[in-house]
């Protein structure tokens, strides 16, 4: 275990190993089940929180009651995943097995507020709570998770994905949701899916692991697009949802959402 002031945090707990380093977005970097790695490797990759919005923001703007704000462009011509990702979190607080790390929304994010996330692990799962709070000015925002799950485990077998969603939102050329709901299409995704009940997704890498996603964010975007990994992103709004879906955050209403990942070994 690695204590407060460290550059890296590693909780423990069974044959479970999670890895994360608070000064690159407070992203978990490593989890390791009974030394099998499920996330991709490399300073893009693991798995990182989206906020205060999740995926893509049209043209960077968004608007709140009579201002509109501009947001750096760094997926042209588009603002993607936040920018608690390019943020050095603060730890408050390392167990064995549990973690608190935070951060305070600033420039280039006009309202000021905090970020703070609990990460919980067990032998065969990790709970992951983000809650956004508004200093003064009320503000609309998301929250949400980007991991990138390795496709293959080295069994052979490349992951599977089962999920059944109420519908798929229509992608536009410019990657943005339309506003149309349509059935949901076979893959391969970059594409944004409605479960109204709660997120529910079964990732499975064949005589290796089982791994179950579940959450209360009625929206999943699934991305397997690459040929190393497949992502699978529960968040609080669609993507440009900030403009779409707001969700103010007052001082006092915070905005606050988990996920936890429960997996069992197929081996």
């Amino acid at each position: 275990m690695a204590d407060a002031g460290d550059s890296t945090v590693v909780l423990t707990a069974g044959k479970a190993e999670l890895t994360i380093d608070p000064r690159d977005g407070g992203r978990l970097t490593s989890l390791r089940i009974g030394g099998l790695e499920l996330l991709r490797q490399g300073p893009h990759y693991g798995a990182f929180p989206m906020v205060p919005w999740c995926g893509r923001m049209g043209l960077g703007q968004f608007r709140n009651g009579g201002q509109v704000h501009q947001m750096p462009i760094n997926a042209a011509p588009h603002a993607i995943h936040g920018t608690g990702r390019d943020t050095a979190w603060r730890v408050l607080s390392v167990t064995e097995s549990s973690a608190t790390l935070s951060f305070d929304l600033a420039d280039p994010w006009p309202y000021r507020g905090r970020v703070t996330q609990l990460i919980e692990l067990t032998p065969d799962s990790v709970a992951l709570t983000m809650r956004v709070e508004a200093a003064a000015d009320s503000f609309p925002a998301q929250v949400g998770w980007h991991p990138w799950f390795l496709r293959n485990l080295g069994s052979g077998n490349d992951i599977q994905l089962d999920f059944a969603p109420a519908w798929q939102e229509e992608r536009g050329s410019d990657y943005l949701p339309t506003g149309q709901r349509i059935a949901p299409e076979p893959g391969p995704w970059d594409d944004c899916f409605a479960m109204p009940t709660g997120t529910d997704v079964t990732l499975t890498w064949p005589h290796a692991l089982e791994l179950k996603i579940a959450s209360p964010a009625h929206w999943v975007v699934i991305f397997d697009q690459q040929h190393e990994a497949a992502c699978v992103e529960p968040q609080s709004g669609p993507p440009n949802g900030l403009n779409t879906h707001p969700r103010p955050v007052t001082p006092t209403d915070p905005l606050e959402l988990s996920t936890t990942w429960t997996w069992r070994s197929l081996t």
